[in-house]
């Protein structure tokens, strides 16, 4: 049985991992953790990782860009994998969880649905063909008007997975209100939506002459991370240090 503590245990994503991991028998959620402290879970809550003295095989995040040094100090002091899943983090915290990534098992993921991982991979395929016929490439993400980045971290991910296969040629532009130009060739434009309670849609847009590819995902439910979370984290539990991403997982 995996031990893990959920960090950010009270947002949307807390509820929802531990609605899964309650009727997962390979798992358990031993101890929370929220800056909102008191819930009506069956399992502790602490307001802060310094306050907690629960022990667990590994952490699963789904707090804010602004916990994420305090967690990483945390796991690197005790030793703990921890499965990051908060968005939108600065350069200066992703030199921090590679540099935390020496000393314990990361996984850190823009998205951990297993239909956007499969996305990526095909991206990668496909899309030298595309730009060597011309296409230009485009990005519209949609999400609810309570998400606080933009663009997401699932639409840079995909751009960055474009641009690999593409040897880092292109460029991404996400306004285009200031400049009077034609678009550049090389460049993917990145379009953010915020409304409603859309939870989440991706669509990757490869224009042509005379004709449009569009590969989309929709995300319908929460549950789709919640549930990647999970087996990112037992499969993260024991793991040495390093990074990790959700293609180790299911590999």
């Amino acid at each position: 049985m995996v031990k893990m503590i959920m960090h950010g245990c009270n947002g949307r994503m807390g509820h929802v991992i531990a609605d899964l991991v309650a009727a997962d028998d390979a798992i358990e959620i031993v101890a929370g953790v929220d800056a909102f402290g008191e819930s009506t879970y069956s399992f502790p809550v602490f307001k802060a990782l310094s306050e907690c003295n629960v022990d667990a095989d590994v952490i699963v995040d789904f707090s804010n860009a602004s916990a994420v040094d305090g967690l990483l100090d945390h796991c690197a002091a005790k030793g703990i994998p921890v499965v990051l899943c908060s968005t939108g983090l600065s350069e200066e915290q992703l030199s921090k969880v590679k540099v935390t990534s020496d000393k314990v098992a990361i996984l850190k993921s823009a998205n951990m649905s297993v239909g956007i991982n499969a996305l990526l991979k095909v991206l990668k395929e496909v899309s030298p063909m595309f730009a060597a016929a011309g296409f230009d490439i485009e990005i519209v993400e949609k999400h609810h008007n309570q998400k606080l980045d933009a663009p997401s971290g699932t639409a840079i991910a995909l751009a960055d997975s474009i641009n690999e296969s593409l040897s880092g040629e292109y460029d991404y532009v996400y306004d285009r209100s200031t400049r009077r130009e034609k678009r550049p060739v090389k460049e993917i434009g990145i379009s953010a939506v915020r409304g409603g309670t859309i939870v989440g849609d991706h669509d990757v847009i490869f224009a042509g002459q005379d004709e449009v590819v569009t590969l989309s995902h929709r995300a319908y439910s929460r549950a789709i991370f919640g549930k990647g979370a999970i087996e990112a984290a037992k499969f993260l539990a024991g793991k040495g240090p390093g990074m990790y991403d959700m293609s180790d997982v299911l590999a």
